[in-house]
Parts: structure tokens; sequence; C-alpha cells
């Protein structure tokens, strides 16, 4: 399912704001569950991953940095960014960060897959939470919406070319490229797509 057009800011902002920042908070806080689980997280963060090795900067700040990167591919693509877009650059890293800060590196097998399957249904809950709230896409959503446009290609083909395209790169930098990129990769459009329409904000 795809994100929902956004809708103006005056449009019930005491469930949407609140929603958003929520979404973006826990959205980092997943991401950093996959990354410890050690199995292989999704390919932007095994980019994020590689890129923080390289230059030696923590996964946060990496985040970041990238995010801003992305968001200048926006200008030839003529993506509009949103108040959720800015947020995500400001909120994602950071929360990625603490969460690294606090959260225990897991012990066995068993934890590290328990981190695995916990961080890809936060991650596919607080993303839907974050699109839902209809307040602008993340930085790389909007590459991604970009290209389907300008290419006319399906969306499946131009998420599946960037999905590998930036886990390589990530992979040569360094990141951790396993079997729970496969599991991420195979179950996250699925969970989004049932999380979605469940927390949407809808039209007034």
């Amino acid at each position: 399912m795809p994100a929902p057009p956004p809708l103006s800011l005056r449009t019930r902002p005491a469930r949407r704001v609140p929603q958003l920042l929520l979404g973006l908070v826990g959205y980092g806080a997943a991401v950093m569950l996959l990354v410890r689980s050690g199995l292989g997280a999704a390919g932007w963060n095994v980019l994020t991953e590689g890129t923080s090795l390289t230059l030696g900067l923590s996964f946060g700040w990496t985040t970041n940095l990238i995010s801003l990167l992305v968001l200048l591919v926006w200008i030839p693509l003529r993506e509009r960014p949103g108040p959720g877009t800015l947020l995500n650059i400001a909120l994602v890293g950071f929360a990625a960060d603490a969460t690294a800060a606090l959260l225990p590196d897991p012990h066995g097998l068993a934890a590290r897959i328990g981190y695995l399957l916990c961080g890809l249904v936060a991650l596919a809950f607080f993303d839907a939470l974050y699109l839902g709230a209809r307040l602008g896409p993340g930085p790389r959503d909007g590459i991604m919406t970009g290209l389907v446009r300008l290419t006319r290609l399906p969306v499946a083909v131009v998420r599946t070319g960037i999905e590998v395209t930036v886990a390589g790169t990530g992979w040569l930098l360094g990141g951790t490229l396993g079997a729970g990129t496969v599991v991420i990769a195979l179950g996250l459009g699925p969970l989004v797509g049932w999380f979605l329409p469940r927390v949407t904000v809808p039209l007034p």
C-alpha cells in the first residue's frame, strides 16, 4: 500500500504531531534493534553502518548525514519536503544513538533472532505510524517516489533497485549483510501494508 497523500498541518494536529514524533523516535529505536541483532539490517541501514565505520562517526550521526545528502537528490527529482521530512532528519538518528546507549548486546543466537523479529515488527509499525501522520515522507521515501514518477517503472522495481544498491555499497564499506537483511526485505512491506491503514489519519 502506498503512503497516503499529505494533509494540511491544520487538519487534526493534536493527533498527527504526536503520532509523527512517536513514529520517528520509535523508528530510530527499531533500526538499532535490527543493527544490534548482528544478523543483517535493512538496506539503508547496512549503508549507514558501513559509512559510520568508514568515517568513524556514530550510527545516529551517520544516519542524519546520509539523510541530508539524500535530501539534496530531491532537487532534480522535484520532490517537496514536509514537516515530517525535516523532523525525520532531526530525530531518527538521535533516537538510534540513544537506543544504542541503553540496549544491551544480545547473547546467543536466540536473543539475536529475538532482536531481529522484534525490530522488524517495530520498524514496520513505527514506519506506518510516521507515514500515517501524513506530514511528508522521509528522505529515502522521496527518492523512491520521485524515481517512480520520472521513470514510470513499478514501485517494486524501483524500491528493489535502490535497496540492492545501498545494501551492496554498505556491505563493501563494512556493513553487516546477512540473513536478516533478506527477512526484512521480504517481511517489511507486507507488515507496513497491514499497519498503515490502521494508523493513517483519515481524510476530514
